[in-house]
């Protein structure tokens, strides 16, 4: 399960820059993830709440924005949503898409305190 690394990785973060700002707890945090970005959000949600406790996370506000993907076709530059990276345009079935959005995995607005 990356998930749980994942989340060590965002903890480690968060506590850096509370630390770094003098700060004593996290009131909350903001992260943006996309539905590409391989991550399966229950996996996540089970990790998270098994590691934050005893963090400068554990009882921060979790606020995820979820970015769903887009992507421009390079044959006919149709924009479109995308679900899965295998997904061809919608309108000439081309494979040769560039992903505009939908992988993003970061941590975007952090609250210290």
């Amino acid at each position: 399960m990356h998930e749980l690394s994942i989340v060590e990785s965002i903890i480690e973060l968060a506590t850096t820059e509370a630390q770094a700002a003098n700060g004593t707890s996290i009131e909350s945090i903001e992260l943006d993830i996309g539905t590409l970005s391989g991550i399966e959000m229950n996996s996540f949600w089970f990790a998270w709440q098994h590691a934050t406790p005893q963090t400068m996370l554990a009882n921060a506000q979790t606020n995820i924005n979820t970015i769903e993907g887009k992507a421009t076709c390079l044959i006919c530059n149709a924009h479109f949503d995308i679900s899965h990276y295998a997904d061809p345009c919608p309108q000439c079935g081309s494979h040769f898409i560039q992903i505009q959005q939908g992988k993003e995995l970061r941590v975007k607005a952090i609250t210290i305190t």
